[in-house]
């Protein structure tokens, strides 16, 4: 089974099945029969990829109802810690946050449901990360978390003074001030 439950309701670790021989790999990295098999009802419509290198974090984001987002996150190089806060009001996780390292090495991918804010880490000198999206984005509804929110107390595994934040993620509200509606 490729899939693999958290703790969090529809939060999966996906790990495709990897064929390596002397001259590389192959792997399907989506198939919407796979998912549809496991009860996965996300249609991804768009895919999203971002370069960035050692220290920076982004996020945490998400988009409010009715324009909310399932993602699925994979490394195409380098190496991320992936991070994810559950935001949906009435779960048994809501505050919780899940960290996993995701890199071109190990292959793994994250599928995330809506009602859950996302962001990362680099953790190598550079990384390339993608991302396929249910929902197109919509500017009006884009929202987030401060990265250092002390409530949630997430360790990015980057010190301090090597952390990169973008001017925008600065200026997000703490996780009781954030604009949820889950």
């Amino acid at each position: 089974m490729p899939f693999i439950k958290t703790e969090f309701e529809g939060l999966l670790i996906f790990e495709p099945q990897v064929f390596e021989d002397d001259r590389g790999f192959f792997f399907e990295s989506y198939s919407e029969r796979l998912f549809r098999q496991n009860n996965i009802p996300a249609v991804f419509i768009q895919d999203n990829q971002s370069f960035s290198r050692y220290g920076v974090i982004r996020g945490l984001h998400f988009q409010r109802e009715p324009q909310a987002q399932s993602k699925l996150v994979r490394v195409l190089l380098g190496q991320v810690l992936d991070v994810v806060v559950d935001i949906r009001k009435y779960s048994p996780t809501y505050g919780k946050s899940l960290s996993i390292e995701l890199s071109s090495d190990n292959k793994k991918q994250l599928f995330i449901p809506k009602g859950f804010a996302h962001g990362f880490s680099v953790l190598s000198q550079t990384a390339d990360v993608m991302y396929k999206c249910d929902a197109f984005y919509h500017k009006e509804s884009e929202a987030g978390i401060i990265f250092n929110d002390p409530y949630l107390a997430i360790d990015w595994q980057v010190p301090a003074d090597q952390q990169i934040i973008s001017s925008k993620d600065l200026q997000l509200p703490g996780f009781s001030e954030c604009m949820k509606n889950f």
